[in-house]
This record gives C-alpha cells, structure tokens and sequence, in this order.
C-alpha cells in the first residue's frame, strides 16, 4: 500500500485559510483611492474617547457637566451674583410720616392750612391763623416762660382761641384756651387722652372744640 504523502512533501503549500479571507476583508475595509477615508477596521492604539485629551485628539468625547439633582437649582454662573433678580424692583424707602417732621415745620406747613381748610368747610371763611412763641396770655396765670402757640381769630378777632404746645411737641402736652373780648380765665387740657398725635386727630379735634363753643356753623 503506497504511503500518503502530505503537501509538505510533495513540495506543495497548503492553502491558508486566512490568504483566502485576507484580500475580502481588505477590498471590503480598504480606503478609497481618489480621497483619504477613515475605516472601522478594530485596532488596539486607537485611543480611548472618554481617556483622550479633547486638546490634542478632536475625535475626543467631550466631558459632560453633572445633571443638576432633582429640585436643585442649577450652579450660578461666574458674574451671575452681579446681577439683580430678574423681575424684582428695588425696595423703595418708605418716606416718613408728617407727624415726624420737626415740629415747627409740621405746624406751619401742615396743620395750619389743613385747619384753615377744616374751619372753612365748617362755614367760617373770615378765620385767621397764626404761629408763633410767645407768653400764656391767660388771667391769673403767672409765667415768665413762652410757649409755641396756635392763635386764631374770628368775627374780625371778637373771638380769639389759642392751642398751646407746652413741650414743644406734637406728642407732648397742649393746652387749649379761648374768649369773646377779653383774655380768657381758664386753661384746659387738649387732647390728653390720645396715645399717639396724627395731623387729622389734631384737626378734628380742634373742629370739636370750636363746635362745642358754637362758634362754627350756624353758631
């Protein structure tokens, strides 16, 4: 029985599985001829995407921010805390009261003409007011010292009323007086009872008193 003779042998070479797959694999991954073409074809010094430097590699994956957590606001960009907060206006100071204007110019410029205009619409247009520091004109009333004074007049002066501030104060202690003629005997407390001073409170109550004197209106 004649012995077999491999291909060795017989001085041939066998057929390689991978010079038959080698030419398909290189025509089907091979660039084109007429322009430079990146392949997919695997290899192991392609450099990562997540590792690579973007600076030095474009092919780079860019680094992602971190996704804010639920119900967190979103890190304030550089220059953001500059800035005013969209749709808010800036607080306005509140301005101050007319009662806390100093006292002199609270007087003159508001309760005189907001009384005049009071004792006005009471029916008495013939009304004249004045301010100014001046002694108690009152009978049996001793005092060297002077107080800051409303003095009004009526009926050409036949009858004359005064607001007294003895502690130069809207908020302080006041006295009021009054007479037909003549100077008047008595000084009585007014508004006393009144925990805090306001311009109205002031004009209303001096309206009350000259009523109570029937000197206004019909009087």
């Amino acid at each position: 029985m004649a012995e077999e003779t491999n291909h060795n042998q017989a001085g041939e070479v066998a057929p390689s599985t991978v010079d038959k797959q080698a030419p398909d694999v290189a025509q089907e991954h091979a660039p084109s001829t007429d322009s430079p073409e990146a392949t997919d074809i695997p290899t192991a010094n392609a450099l990562d995407p997540e590792a690579a430097n973007p600076e030095v590699n474009p092919n780079a994956a860019k680094a992602k921010k971190p996704a804010a957590a639920k119900g967190e606001k979103p890190a304030a960009k550089e220059g953001d805390e500059d800035k005013p907060a969209a749709g808010k206006a800036a607080k306005k100071e509140k301005p101050p009261a007319l009662e806390d204007k100093p006292f002199v110019e609270f007087v003159e410029q508001y309760y005189l003409p907001a009384l005049q205009k009071a004792i006005a619409q009471q029916g008495v247009q013939d009304v004249q007011l004045s301010f100014a520091k001046q002694k108690l004109s009152i009978v049996g009333f001793d005092t060297s010292e002077e107080c800051w004074q409303v003095m009004g007049k009526l009926q050409n002066g036949l009858r004359q009323f005064n607001l007294y501030f003895l502690d130069e104060d809207i908020q302080g202690k006041k006295g009021f007086s009054c007479n037909e003629g003549k100077k008047p005997s008595t000084l009585e407390s007014f508004l006393i009872d009144e925990r805090k001073m306001t311009l109205d409170l002031m004009v209303y109550g001096m309206v009350q008193r000259l009523n109570g004197q029937k000197w206004l209106g019909r009087n």
